[in-house]
């Protein structure tokens, strides 16, 4: 990782200097909508020294339960002179101004506070909080601590302040014990407010040991590697703010193998990239390059596969792992042979080409399978068929992958309707995802076209710096540079990228490579980050130069439009798009209740329908 300076404010803020507004409440009862409150205490600290108090009563319009009464000693007598909390707020707000919020079991508080702040017409807080409750199970032993009650951690850690059920002075002792949970989480490696954020959400002290990791990375995009006590990559991430994209796996990440990742990190290293399309192509090849074990999406691009409409006397669709140089029309590629499969059984649908696998020649004869007779083929096997016919058949296929596509898709909408219509929904919804299917692997096969047929493409669009200059070549990222606001662009606008060293490890990595047909296997992941960047930023980018010819047909272009569906999304997608988790089926308990059938215009419109209240344990 090249060597550079930081800032102060990138090595995050030292907890010397951070202030905190403790925070504790009495109220009438435990429902922040039924109940209010009636007495607020705040004690502000910085550097380990009081700043200020804030104390008092509240009345809450209402009686205190005698049960309350007895264990505050807050009476009705007590608060009927005091201010209501509405004119409390505004002072009490003006008083913690925006430093970090800390309480004992500060949901509770806080569910108050905002509740009343949200009753009276006022914004929600959105100050950092610490709390100490939290922090108390993280860095005390349990067999030494037998609960995390503020007066047991009080006894427990000698603090100067014992709490009472007063708010001034159970926040007194607050911050004795916070002071203290601060001295001991030290030992863990929390220096800096960030740390102490993080700190209780970590899956295991143990690894949030190694937090300290992640101070000095950077601030900006980049791509970002873990490497074990041998130096082997064991993970390769990119992120639009590598140091805190880093620090959330110590934090908030319970899934396993993140932990199992953790175990194993010794080091960090980052390379520094000047947008996040970048790193999201560098990670791509970096991926590729070191095969990590913990990254599953672009590390195996040989499984990757094609859709192959062959040369032979009488041509066939085959799904295929490599594109030959044998003449042949090609369609992918695409993650899994699955997703192949309903894309072929798609144009099978449409087109009555042959299924079978065996080569058939001028002479060849054997029976006829079931097909024939179910008309879904000419049947060439028998002799019966009509070469020219069915040569002119597969060359509207061929025409259709490549331009306009209507003949293969129209068919299958009116299949699908034709099945809405007689109510057999079942096999509408088959139709419809492999109309889907097809849809999309058309529509990207066309704009991976259009981008690698142009030998260099030179963009630039606005950036907080100045101007963000991209060079693509043959559909591959060739090199970006920010231009400072007021420079004029290089004379070359190649930007040097000529000089620049090759190999994943080289400023740019390698070299973009120029190919015919579909993108390699090993390019499909970069073509389709290249293509969806162009397509999301198609309204604000300046075209620079353009060496080649850029343009798409624009035959049966309305029909490749494909409405996302996201309560359908499917697991597979096409190589290069971003996969989050998985989400549970909603109403997943309910396997026992009779489902309604779905309305026609659900299958027709694409439209999602409307969401059913979820089962236990569904996720969003």
């Amino acid at each position: 990782m090249p060597a550079f300076q930081q800032s102060l404010d990138d090595l995050g803020t030292p907890l010397v200097d951070v202030e905190f507004a403790v925070l504790d409440l009495e109220t009438t009862g435990g429902s922040p909508s039924d109940d209010r409150i009636t007495e607020v205490g705040v004690v502000k600290v910085r550097g380990g020294q009081v700043t200020g108090t804030f104390q008092t009563l509240v009345n809450p319009g209402r009686s205190i339960p005698p049960m309350i009464s007895a264990l505050t000693g807050i009476s009705d007598g007590m608060v009927a002179g005091s201010e209501p909390i509405e004119v409390v707020l505004p002072c009490l707000l003006e008083f913690i101004g925006p430093a970090v919020l800390v309480a004992h079991n500060s949901a509770f508080d806080l569910r108050f506070l905002q509740a009343n702040l949200e009753r009276h017409g006022y914004a929600r807080l959105r100050n950092r909080t610490v709390c100490t409750a939290r922090l108390a199970r993280r860095v005390l032993p349990r067999d030494e601590v037998p609960n995390v009650r503020l007066a047991t951690l009080a006894s427990y850690l000698r603090a100067s302040t014992m709490p009472c059920h007063r708010a001034l002075t159970d926040a007194r002792a607050t911050v004795d014990v916070l002071h203290a949970l601060l001295e001991r989480a030290g030992s863990f490696g929390v220096l800096a407010l960030e740390d102490l954020i993080d700190f209780p959400k970590a899956s295991s002290q143990a690894t949030f040991a190694k937090v300290g990791l992640a101070r000095d990375l950077p601030t900006t995009p980049g791509v970002y590697r873990f490497r074990d006590a041998r130096g082997q990559v064991l993970y390769v991430g990119k992120a639009k703010d590598v140091r805190a994209r880093v620090r959330s796996y110590f934090s908030g990440d319970s899934r396993a193998k993140v932990a199992d990742l953790l175990r194993e990190l010794a080091s960090i290293d980052v390379v520094r990239c000047a947008t996040e399309f970048e790193a999201s192509v560098r990670e791509v090849r970096l991926i590729q390059h070191h095969r990590p074990r913990y990254n599953r999406r672009s590390r195996e691009p040989e499984r990757y596969c094609y859709l192959k409409l062959t040369s032979e006397r009488w041509p066939r669709l085959s799904v295929v792992r490599k594109v030959g140089g044998d003449g042949a029309r090609y369609l992918g590629p695409f993650l899994s042979t699955h997703q192949a499969e309903q894309v072929k059984l798609a144009i099978e649908d449409t087109v009555p080409l042959r299924r079978c696998t065996a080569a058939i020649g001028a002479r060849t004869r054997f029976g006829a399978c079931a097909l024939l007779e179910l008309r879904r083929c000419l049947g060439p096997c028998t002799g019966a068929a009509d070469h020219d016919a069915y040569l002119a058949m597969a060359d509207r296929v061929a025409a259709a992958i490549s331009g306009d596509p209507s003949p293969l898709l129209e068919p299958l909408r009116a299949k699908m309707s034709a099945y809405a219509a007689e109510r057999r929904y079942e096999q509408a919804a088959v139709v419809r995802d492999r109309l889907e299917a097809l849809t999309r692997a058309l529509a990207e096969t066309r704009r991976a076209a259009a981008v690698c047929a142009v030998d260099e493409l030179v963009v630039a669009r606005p950036h907080r710096d100045g101007r963000e200059v991209t060079v693509l070549r043959h559909g591959q990222l060739a090199g970006v540079r920010i231009v400072p606001t007021g420079a004029d662009l290089p004379a070359r606008l190649d930007l040097g990228l000529d000089e620049a060293p090759g190999g994943p490890e080289g400023p740019w990595g390698p070299a973009p490579q120029a190919f015919s047909g579909p993108p390699p296997r090993h390019l499909a992941d970069e073509v389709r980050l290249v293509t969806n960047w162009l397509h999301g930023v198609a309204g604000e980018v300046e075209l620079l130069a353009v060496s080649g010819t850029l343009a798409s047909p624009a035959a049966g272009g309305a029909s490749l439009r494909l409405r996302r569906d996201p309560g359908r999304a499917r697991a597979g997608a096409m190589p290069g798009e971003a996969r989050g988790r998985p989400m549970l089926r909603q109403g997943g308990a309910r396997r026992g209740r009779r489902r309604a059938p779905a309305p026609v215009p659900s299958l027709l419109s694409r439209r999602a329908a409307p969401a059913r209240p979820a089962g236990p344990g569904a996720a969003g």
